[in-house]
């Protein structure tokens, strides 16, 4: 039995802007993000986890830093990266994003999972790279893991555990630093918590 704890990272400034990231944007924690990171490691310090999984951005590294600094095994994985965004990266949300943004959303839930931004990664493109990691997760010995990624990647991968479309991804909402354990019998994967926030500070 392997319990995976899989956390998005916490607060940067571009999350306080409104201002896309996805992979190709690299930004730090900020203040908050810090914060909620630190109120992570507070509850689940004590847990044994025996390996971390991060993406290669480094908002998700600093998520998971007070970890590290533990000596615990720390692995990154670009399959872990947050979805392409393409030509929406780094700038502000604006009425033509809003209009865009809903319309691939629409065409995602509709099963059209090849849609995707100019320049951009398709639901499908992303699950791809996710099986990859997939097999890793599977096929490695340690029991208790610690993986932190990003928003849109984490609704995709973990349609992609329960065998759900990913025309449902949009069921697993997702805070900064909120939590989901996910249990691996050796057959299937099944979700224990869900979108967790109880090691959150109120004014985190």
């Amino acid at each position: 039995m392997k319990e995976i704890f899989f956390i998005r990272h916490g607060e940067t400034d571009y999350n306080k802007k409104g201002i896309v990231q996805g992979r190709g944007v690299n930004p730090p924690l900020n203040e908050k993000g810090r914060l909620q990171a630190e109120s992570f490691f507070q509850k689940y310090q004590s847990e044994p986890f025996e390996i971390i999984y991060t993406s290669t951005l480094q908002r998700a590294i600093e998520s998971v830093q007070s970890f590290i600094d533990k000596k615990i095994p720390h692995e990154k994985f670009s399959e872990l990266d947050e979805i392409g965004w393409g030509d929406f990266e780094g700038r502000e949300v604006d009425d033509y994003f809003h209009s865009e943004f809903k319309r691939i959303l629409g065409e995602w839930k509709a099963g059209n999972h090849l849609e995707k931004t100019n320049n951009g990664e398709s639901p499908l493109e992303l699950q791809e790279k996710h099986f990859q990691f997939i097999k890793v997760l599977q096929s490695r010995p340690e029991k208790k893991i610690l993986v932190c990624m990003h928003g849109r990647a984490m609704r995709i991968l973990l349609c992609t555990l329960l065998n759900k479309s990913l025309s449902e991804m949009d069921e697993f909402p997702h805070f900064n630093l909120s939590l989901y354990k996910v249990l691996f019998d050796g057959i299937e994967f099944k979700v224990t918590a869900f979108n967790d926030r109880t090691h959150l500070h109120v004014e985190v």
